[in-house]
């Protein structure tokens, strides 16, 4: 009985040991995959406020005569400091010809892997960045969430994306299969979601205010525009050289005095009340997302004296919207017209793309040439920038 027990406890000792050596290589596995290589980061910048030039104007006096002194008023902006502070977890390999631009990341970092096909490394890679940053006294939030995995043969990736400044909110999710021909050039093919919230085409302004009745009269007359908001208007008598002149003095919801003509507020405060109402209107709306087939190339030649790195995808015309409402969708972008959307109206299909490229080129120790460019068309949105450069070492 002893020996039996003896036997067993050995058994499970040499099986705890061997459980606990494939926890520990699991474990090891695991911080290989998802950490090893990566940087967990805090930053932040603080700047001098956009200076703006001195901008005056003048109001006529609130007697009500344009002969007596107009009132001067300072219209500058004046705004507090910039700041932007953020944090993240990143894990994106460089390329050859990429350079760390700083020693430190603050967010702010782009890398071709993020947009190209391939990646510099198979295996998982991501960023996880989101930050707070105020520009002209406005509180914006901002974040971006990358995921890819590449392999041999294929290549998943997943992204959202919001720039509060430019009111930009994107999300996608791609899978495509990869087939190399030869040691430098891929060819890829898939399928990509992706989301957008404007509704193309559609003016919501302009159909208010040419909406007409069965008689062909206006339904809205713009000033009404200016009620609907808690503005009001008095109707008031000018005396100019005998010769009574009516107008109207225009006030905004808490009874402040904002324009002293009809044309003054309809130049300047009507002017905002109009985005208002349109952002109102186009917030009704849920956002629209969109499968795609789509393909792409990438090449990669890398010396230590010359390089290339060209890809791009292509987005053919054969796009589904799978959420909302088609009627105010991409493909009805040049069907609304004054009265609203056409009933004869047919959906419109369209081609999206996306190419880069990065060239370098050290003629000599003395000499290098060197170019990167990338384009984006999605939707009516056009994305580029490039640089150029020439270097002259002098010995």
């Amino acid at each position: 009985m002893k020996k039996i027990l003896l036997l067993l406890c050995l058994v499970i000792s040499f099986n705890s040991i061997a459980q606990e050596e494939e926890k520990g290589r699991f474990f090891k596995a695991v911080y290989k995959e998802l950490f090893k290589y990566g940087t967990f980061y805090v930053a932040g910048d603080v700047q001098n406020p956009k200076e703006k030039q001195k901008d005056y104007f003048v109001r006529t006096n609130p007697s009500g005569n344009i002969y007596e002194p107009p009132v001067v008023v300072d219209g500058t902006e004046y705004y507090d400091f910039d700041y932007r502070y953020g944090f993240g977890v990143r894990k994106i390999a460089r390329f050859n010809y990429e350079i760390k631009n700083k020693h430190y990341y603050d967010g702010k970092e782009t890398n071709a892997a993020m947009t190209a096909p391939t990646s510099a490394v198979k295996g998982l890679e991501y960023v996880f960045h989101f930050e707070k940053e105020r520009s002209q006294n406005e509180i914006y939030k901002n974040h971006r969430y990358f995921v890819k995995h590449s392999g041999k043969y294929h290549m998943v990736k997943l992204e959202s994306r919001q720039q509060g400044k430019v009111d930009f909110n994107y999300k996608s999710a791609e899978a495509r299969a990869k087939l190399h021909i030869g040691k430098k050039f891929s060819f890829s093919a898939g399928v990509i979601y992706r989301t957008h919230e404007r509704p193309y085409g559609y003016n919501p302004i302009e159909i208010w205010l040419n909406e007409t009745d069965e008689n062909g009269f206006p339904v809205n007359y713009w000033y009404q525009l200016g009620y609907n908001y808690g503005f009001t208007d008095q109707l008031i008598t000018v005396d100019i050289d005998g010769e009574e002149v009516y107008d109207y003095y225009w006030y905004d919801p808490q009874g402040n005095p904002v324009a002293y003509t009809d044309l003054q507020f309809r130049d300047t405060v009507f002017e905002s009340l109009i985005n208002r109402y349109n952002n109102e209107q186009w917030d009704l709306l849920d956002p629209f997302g969109v499968v795609s087939p789509i393909v792409g190339f990438d090449f990669f030649h890398y010396k230590s004296n010359f390089w290339l790195h060209a890809y791009g995808s292509y987005l053919p015309p054969y796009h589904k919207y799978v959420s909302g409402d088609e009627d105010f969708s991409y493909f009805n972008r040049n069907n609304w017209g004054l009265g609203g959307l056409r009933q004869d109206a047919e959906p419109e299909q369209w081609e999206d793309y996306q190419a880069g490229v990065v060239f370098g080129w050290k003629l000599n120790k003395s000499i290098g040439v060197f170019f990167e460019g990338e384009y984006t068309k999605f939707w009516d949105s056009r994305i580029y920038n490039s640089s150029v450069g020439l270097n002259i070492t002098l010995r």
